[in-house]
């Protein structure tokens, strides 16, 4: 329970909350990471968070207002934090190679990852089903590393390490591949047997393999 009582913290540490909100937040948080928010009931938040039913709706309306209030403070405290301003400081940073980058995203993104799970699952899953959330998640991110990833993508073409498309599509690529291998490590199949330093070195190459210039003659 460490992991949840982290999120908590960080999340819910404003002084406003009273004590029986962050059970509930804690609860739901839970609950949303394991069913899904559609299958978890107010009954069942209510329950693993010790409280009358009743003292849900006394603090949030709705179900969908309980996810809100998760929501909202990950995407001021986390999204922007972690997700958004520790990738904009490493592309800041002057990797010799792309694959140094790479593998410098890698671990960052894995790092963040385990230690939000429940939390990440809970923005997965409910990111379709809400055009608003996505909406804000997309901004916030794109707002804040586009220009960054291109001029970066740029440099690297300019000294022929990688091929030269339009660097959207590079990034496009790149990160299809580096999250939707997370997500397939850490939600989908995390009991599967992994090595993490084998499948991200194998990761990397064949990332490379589609955008590095395979001309290129680079000493690592």
């Amino acid at each position: 329970m460490e992991r949840f009582e982290l999120i908590v913290q960080t999340l819910f540490e404003s002084n406003n909350l009273t004590e029986k909100q962050r059970q509930i937040l804690k609860a739901a948080v839970q609950l949303f990471s394991e069913k899904g928010y559609a299958a978890t009931s107010t009954s069942e938040i209510a329950k693993l968070a010790q409280v009358a039913e009743g003292t849900i709706f006394r603090h949030y309306r709705t179900k969908k207002e309980l996810l809100l209030a998760i929501v909202g403070p990950f995407m001021e405290k986390i999204a922007d934090s972690y997700i958004v301003n520790d990738l904009t400081n490493l592309l800041k940073k002057d990797y010799q190679r792309p694959e140094d980058l790479l593998s410098a995203i890698i671990e960052n993104r894995r790092d963040i990852i385990v230690q939000f799970l429940p939390l990440l699952k809970i923005i997965l899953q409910e990111l379709p089903f809400h055009p608003e959330l996505r909406e804000h998640f997309l901004q916030l991110i794109s707002d804040n590393m586009y220009h960054r990833v291109v001029e970066v993508i740029n440099d690297y073409q300019q000294k022929g390490m990688l091929k030269k498309l339009p660097p959207t599509a590079i990034a496009k690529f790149a990160i299809t591949n580096i999250l939707g291998h997370l997500f397939t490590r850490y939600v989908l199949f995390p009991h599967l047997e992994w090595d993490d330093v084998r499948d991200t070195e194998q990761l990397i190459q064949l990332i490379m393999n589609g955008i590095g210039n395979s001309d290129s003659k680079v000493e690592s």
